[in-house]
C-alpha cells in the first residue's frame, strides 16, 4: 500500500511539502485529479498517479495545463472535489478557461495548485501568480511550512465549496521541496459519482449570461472578502509597535530572524496565509497599532502594494518598507541570511553576517554545466541535423531537456519561448527570411502545444522542418505518460498515440520515423526533409536511456573505448558530440565504462575507427 494511504490519523511523519499537499488532498475527499508535470509541482503529480491504482480516485496526466483544466472543471461542475495541479508558467496556459469559470464556477471543491519557481530553478521565468487572483477574482491560500500545506489544503477545497468558485492554491519551490513532520488526519470519504444539473442561463457563458455571472463573481468576491479578514491562516504572532507582514516561506524566514537578532518579543508579525483577496481590514487594523511596518515577500511588491493602499484609504501615516526602499529584491529566491539581514537594517540594529566557512583549504569544485544525459538520443540527431542543415540555418527550440542542446558543440537552440513555440516561431522566421527554418520539439511538448503550430504551419504552406525528439516519455519531470507513450510495460491501460500518425492526420506530406542513432539513414532523413519545399517532420524515436532502465527495457551488454594505437587524437568524438563519458587522461581521450552505454555513436563518428565495442565481461 502506498505510504501515504496506510499511515493513520495521529500518526507523524517526515514529508516532502508535495506529499503533504497530497495526503492533505486526500483527507479532503479528493476524487478527480488533473495535471500537467511540471517542476517544482512534479511529485504532486507522480504521487496521485501512483495512488490512482490502489484508490477509486481518478488519475490523468493531461496533453496540456488547459487542457488540465477544462478536464477539472467538467469533473467539478458535476460535484467532485477536483484538484488540477500545474506549474506557474502552466497558469498561463491555462488562463484562457480560468478566467471564464471563475464566472461559471464550480459544484464540488476545485483547488488550482499553482507552483511558482522563484530563482527559475527550472523555469523560463519567475513570475508572481498572486496577481492571477487579482486578474480572476479568485481566492488564494499560501501555506508557509509542509504541515500547514497539509491542513490549509483541505481548508481550500472547504472554502471552493462555500463559494462555489476555484480556489488558487499557491506554493512556492521552498514549500514544495522542503521536508517537515506532518500530522495526518482522518480521510473524509472520497465522492466518485457525480451529477451535472443542465442550467444554460447560468453555464453558458454567451455575452448575455456573462454579463450577469460577472455580477455574481463580483458578489462571491465580496464574501470572500469578507472571510479572508476572518480566516485563521491570516493571524499576528508577538507584539510591539513595529510589525512585518509577510506570507509563504518568507514568514519562517522572519521568524527565525527574529529570534536570531533577539527581536521576537518585540515586534508583531502578520502572516497572510488567505492572501487574495487582500484582507486590507485585518492590515489596518494591524496598522493602527504599529509605527512602521515592514513587508517581507519574495518576487513582485503585492502584498507591499496593497497595504500602502489601505493605508492611505485608512488615513494612517506610518512608515511601510519593503522593496521600493531597496531593502529586498523583486529578484530571486529569499533565505534566512538575507531576510536577516534587510530585517537588522530596517530596524537599525548593528548585526554581522556570520563569517563564511572557511573552505580555502579544499579543493576547487569542477564546474559542471548542464549537458545531455550520456548516450542521450537527442545528441545524435542534433549532430546530424547540424551536419546537414548547417550552422547558418536557424533552430528554434522548445521546453525540455533537449533545450540543452543550446550548449557547446552542439549550439542547436537560436530561440525559445514557451511550450510548444518552436513550431509557431518557425514558421514567422522562416516567411521572414526565406529560407527554410528547423525546429525541434520533444514528444511530451508536441502534445503538449505543437499541434497548433504544425496546424498554421500546413495551412499556410510555412517552409518548415519540425523535428520530433520522441524519447518515449516526459523525461526532464521525471519520466511521466503522455498520449504518445506505450504504457504497456508500465502495466497501464492507455491507447497510444504515435506522432508520425497525428502529423500526417493534420496534412503534412512529407513524414519520415529514423533511429537517431543510425546516422546514416538519420543524414539521409535530413537531406530529403531540407530539399522539400513546405513542411516537412522528421519523428527522431529512441528511447530515454534512464526511463530505458527505469521500466526495465535497457540492459547494457557492452561499451566503447578508444583504441589508443588506431586513435590520432582529431578528437571529432570531444569537439562535435561531447558525450559526458568521454574525458582527457593526460593528453589522450578516454571513455568512462560506467558512464557509456554502448550507443555506438561516437564509433560512427571517429574518422579513424578507433573507438570500438568491448563486452563488458571482457573489461580489463
Amino acid at each position: 500500500m502506498h505510504p501515504l494511504l496506510k499511515t493513520r490519523s495521529g500518526q507523524q511523519k517526515l514529508l516532502l511539502g508535495n506529499q503533504a499537499i497530497v495526503r492533505g488532498a486526500l483527507e479532503a475527499g479528493v476524487a478527480f485529479v488533473t495535471c500537467y508535470p511540471g517542476t517544482p509541482s512534479s511529485e504532486i503529480s507522480d504521487a496521485f498517479f501512483e495512488l490512482s491504482a490502489e484508490t477509486n480516485l481518478y488519475f490523468e496526466y493531461s496533453t496540456n495545463e488547459k487542457v488540465a483544466l477544462e478536464v477539472g472543471a467538467g469533473a467539478a461542475a458535476s460535484g467532485l472535489r477536483t484538484l488540477v495541479v500545474m506549474k506557474h508558467v502552466g497558469v498561463n496556459v491555462a488562463a484562457d478557461p480560468l478566467m471564464t469559470l471563475a464566472y461559471v464556477g464550480v459544484e464540488g471543491g476545485m483547488v488550482v495548485i499553482s507552483a511558482d519557481d522563484p530563482s527559475l530553478f527550472s523555469s523560463q521565468n519567475e513570475q508572481d501568480n498572486r496577481y492571477y487572483g487579482k486578474l480572476s477574482s479568485l481566492p488564494i491560500l499560501e501555506p508557509s511550512s509542509p504541515a500547514e500545506a497539509r491542513e490549509m489544503i483541505k481548508d481550500a477545497f472547504d472554502l471552493s465549496e462555500s463559494l462555489r468558485l476555484p480556489v488558487i492554491f499557491r506554493t512556492t519551490t521552498r514549500i514544495n521541496h522542503s521536508r517537515g513532520t506532518v500530522t495526518f488526519g482522518r480521510m473524509k470519504k472520497r465522492i466518485t459519482q457525480g451529477r451535472f444539473v443542465k442550467d444554460p442561463g447560468l453555464k453558458v457563458t454567451l455575452p448575455a449570461v456573462s454579463r450577469v455571472l460577472h455580477g455574481m463573481l463580483i458578489e462571491k468576491y465580496a464574501r470572500a472578502f469578507q472571510m479572508a479578514n476572518a480566516s485563521p491562516h491570516n493571524f499576528v504572532k508577538g507584539r510591539g509597535r513595529p510589525g512585518i507582514i509577510t506570507n509563504g516561506i518568507s514568514y519562517a524566514y522572519v521568524m527565525d530572524a527574529l529570534s536570531d537578532l533577539g527581536l521576537k518579543s518585540r515586534i508583531a508579525v502578520l502572516r497572510l496565509g488567505f492572501s487574495h483577496p487582500f484582507p486590507k481590514k485585518l492590515v489596518q487594523r494591524f496598522l493602527r497599532g504599529r509605527d512602521k511596518v515592514l513587508v517581507v515577500e519574495e518576487l513582485e511588491p503585492y502584498m507591499e502594494e496593497e497595504t500602502r493602499a489601505a493605508a492611505q484609504e485608512a488615513g494612517l501615516t506610518l512608515k511601510i518598507a519593503g522593496k521600493s526602499d531597496g531593502l529586498f529584491s523583486r529578484l530571486f529566491e529569499f533565505d534566512p541570511g538575507m531576510v536577516r539581514a534587510g530585517i537588522a537594517r530596517y530596524f537599525d540594529l548593528k548585526y554581522k553576517a556570520p563569517r563564511p566557512i572557511k573552505t580555502a583549504d579544499l579543493p576547487e569544485t569542477p564546474s559542471r554545466p548542464p549537458n545531455l544525459c550520456p548516450g542521450c538520443p537527442h545528441r545524435s540527431t542534433f549532430y546530424t541535423v547540424k551536419k546537414i542543415a548547417g550552422p547558418d540555418t536557424v533552430y528554434p527550440t522548445d521546453i525540455g531537456c533537449y533545450t540543452l542542446g543550446f550548449m557547446p558543440p552542439l549550439r542547436m537552440a537560436d530561440f525559445l519561448l514557451c511550450m510548444g513555440s518552436s513550431i509557431s516561431t518557425a514558421c514567422g522566421i522562416s516567411r521572414a527570411t526565406g529560407r527554410k527554418t528547423v525546429a525541434f520539439i520533444g514528444d511530451s511538448t508536441f502534445f503538449h502545444g505543437g499541434l497548433t503550430g504544425l496546424v498554421d504551419a500546413v495551412h499556410n504552406k510555412h517552409n518548415v522542418l519540425l523535428i520530433i525528439l520522441d524519447n518515449g516519455t516526459t523525461a526532464m519531470t521525471g519520466h511521466q505518460i503522455h498520449p504518445g507513450v506505450d504504457t504497456t510495460p508500465i502495466g497501464r491501460d492507455k491507447k497510444q498515440i504515435r506522432p508520425e500518425d497525428v502529423v500526417r492526420g493534420l496534412g503534412v506530406e512529407d513524414v519520415y520515423v529514423v533511429k537517431p542513432r543510425n546516422l546514416k539513414k538519420m543524414e539521409a532523413a535530413v537531406k530529403a526533409a531540407m530539399a522539400h519545399e513546405g513542411v516537412s517532420v522528421i519523428v527522431s524515436e529512441e528511447i530515454c536511456p534512464l526511463y530505458a532502465q527505469r521500466i526495465g527495457q535497457f540492459t547494457k551488454k557492452m561499451v566503447f573505448r578508444v583504441d589508443q594505437a588506431r586513435c590520432k587524437n582529431r578528437r571529432d568524438c570531444l569537439n562535435l558530440l561531447a558525450c559526458p563519458a568521454f574525458y582527457l587522461d593526460e593528453d589522450k581521450v578516454m571513455i568512462n565504462p560506467d558512464l557509456c552505454i554502448g550507443c555506438a555513436v561516437c564509433s560512427q563518428v571517429c574518422p579513424e575507427h578507433a573507438i570500438r565495442p568491448v563486452k563488458l565481461g571482457e573489461l580489463s
